[in-house]
């Protein structure tokens, strides 16, 4: 039996914020390749390789229980990934356009709205939160998150009115804010998919205990079925960028330099799955309250995005109201993560009240 951890799991949680920040850098190493073409590599060590590597190593069973499991669960994490896949292919213009800080902020923001919140009230369990501490507790810890994601993206507007077009430019060389947010919004929900589809899969989980997984690692079978689903949009569409824009052969150009781009392409897929691996052990820590990990998950990227938007001055030249509101907006959203971890250790209370009154009962 795996016992919750709330603590843990927040840090997990937190951990995959960072690497979700962090991906996209090791793509400012790819020369003389096209986005489709670094972007296709990526997908393939990201969302197919270390995934089911991890799966093959920590459930061997894994091929028997997906033939095994349900069609319309199996239908619903593959759609559901699919739906995030085509939020991911825009992730990546909404950073070219927006740079790494403002552009992960907004769509962060909006994919942790619909992420968290969809999946309970989807299931009728929002009703049952509300009657408990520590469900109000962590609700109001969601509702802050959103606050902080929220004053992020003013401050993003604040700097998309004080700062002249070319020196944003400096910072972020294809900025446009008004391209940016349009692809933010659409990707932001799109991106929700992730959410959904890896909270599809609780019977494949519990299949997954049964056959031996250990309770720590069984979302694993779950991600590769979801990402399975990304994966299938993202190659499709990159493969389709290659033909039309005549970038196939940017894999034999003789002044790019092969291996080195792969690796690089390759790293960031690594880095990209890592966050969401971190995401499903955490899932198996958090306990009964693990619908609020996802804000969790977004507010830390969005925390570990601006600041590494910052160090590589994204920010630079702004008057000192903007910083102050972007400095604020941190703060309240490292406040929604004590709040969550606190509505997490009231759970744990409960859980262990009703425990001691159900042995007193018997």
């Amino acid at each position: 039996m795996n016992e919750a951890n709330p603590v843990l799991g927040i840090l997990l949680y937190v951990l995959g914020g960072l690497a979700g920040a962090v991906f996209y850098l090791p793509f400012k190493k790819v020369k003389n390749w096209a986005w489709e073409s670094y972007w296709l590599v990526y997908a393939v060590a990201g969302l197919v390789v270390v995934p089911w590597v991890l799966a093959f190593a920590v459930s061997p069973k894994v091929l028997g229980l997906l033939s095994d499991a349900d069609i319309k669960t199996l239908t619903l994490c593959y759609a559901f990934g699919a739906m995030w896949g085509v939020g991911g292919l825009m992730w990546g213009l909404m950073i070219r356009y927006l740079g790494v800080g403002l552009g992960l902020a907004v769509g962060c923001g909006l994919c942790a709205s619909a992420g968290t919140l969809v999946p309970p009230l989807f299931k009728g369990e929002l009703g049952g939160l509300l009657r408990l501490s520590s469900g109000q507790v962590t609700l109001l810890g969601v509702g802050v998150a959103l606050l902080g994601i929220v004053m992020v993206g003013l401050a993003g507007m604040s700097k998309e009115k004080e700062l002249p077009e070319e020196e944003k430019k400096k910072a972020v060389a294809e900025f446009n804010f008004k391209k940016g947010m349009i692809v933010a919004v659409c990707s932001g929900i799109m991106s929700a998919g992730m959410a959904f589809g890896l909270g599809s899969g609780a019977s494949i989980e519990s299949a997954a205990v049964t056959a031996g997984t250990s309770p720590t690692w069984k979302g694993i079978p779950v991600l590769v079925v979801v990402l399975l689903g990304g994966f299938t949009v993202n190659f499709l569409w990159c493969l389709y960028l290659n033909f039309k824009n005549k970038t196939a052969a940017d894999y034999t150009r003789k002044d790019a330099p092969l291996l080195a781009n792969t690796f690089f392409a390759a790293s960031a897929g690594l880095i990209w799955c890592l966050q969401f691996i971190s995401y499903k052990v955490a899932d198996s820590k958090i306990g009964d309250l693990a619908f609020a990990g996802w804000t969790v998950f977004m507010s830390s990227m969005i925390i570990f995005s601006t600041l590494l938007g910052l160090g590589i001055g994204e920010w630079k030249g702004v008057s000192s109201r903007t910083k102050r509101l972007l400095a604020a907006s941190l703060a309240v959203l490292v406040l929604s993560l004590l709040i969550i971890g606190y509505g997490n250790k009231l759970k744990s209370g409960e859980v262990k009240a009703a425990t001691v009154a159900a042995e007193l009962k018997t």
